[in-house]
């Protein structure tokens, strides 16, 4: 009997263990997007086709370890805030830029960013999914200035036409308030 008794034990708390493991890998899936790091090739293409440079502010919504918003603040020198809003992805996240040294530069948020003011942003950053970037489109419209660059890594906005594309990396430039157009007459091609 005691043995049945631990037997039954160890499997409930097995399958406990179990479950919240299984939530907490599928949660940010239903915020967003599952967690998928971007590689550091993809990271840097997708900030030197928004042409980062010094002076900007770069969100990343849905930050995951912090790599884009690193990388924006080490090679490029410019602001950035990361908005995760899985809390261990975030610790995560937040212990690397205290241990880079870049907290005066990085800001790493724990929050859904559906719910978090980004109108500061001179770039934003995504790679979530097709439906999280659709149910963004208003956010971003409302929130953003003219100008704002928003870099998209895989999935593209229905309905929105990039400036720019590299479709061999799958990542797409947005500029609020321009068309293709424009942005390419004003000479700020980078191809």
């Amino acid at each position: 009997m005691l043995i049945t008794s631990q037997i039954i034990d160890f499997i409930t708390i097995s399958l406990i263990i179990f479950a919240v493991f299984m939530l907490w890998i599928f949660w940010s899936d239903v915020l967003g997007a599952g967690f998928e790091p971007t590689s550091r090739k993809i990271v840097k293409n997708m900030l030197e086709m928004a042409r980062v440079e010094a002076g900007d502010v770069v969100y990343d919504l849905g930050s995951g370890d912090g790599r884009i918003v690193i990388e924006a603040a080490r090679s490029f020198n410019a602001g950035a805030v990361g908005i995760e809003a899985d809390p261990l992805r975030f610790l995560w996240s937040k212990a690397k830029v205290l241990l880079l040294g870049l907290q005066n530069q990085v800001d790493i948020r724990w929050g859904n960013f559906f719910r978090e003011d980004i109108s500061e942003a001179t770039v934003v950053t995504l790679f979530l999914s097709r439906k999280a970037n659709q149910n963004l489109k208003r956010k971003l419209k409302v929130e953003l200035q003219p100008g704002t660059r928003v870099v998209t890594y895989y999935w593209k906005f229905n309905g929105w036409k990039p400036v720019q594309e590299d479709l061999k990396n799958h990542i797409y430039l947005y500029v609020v308030g321009q068309t293709t157009r424009e942005y390419h007459l004003k000479g700020e091609n980078t191809f």
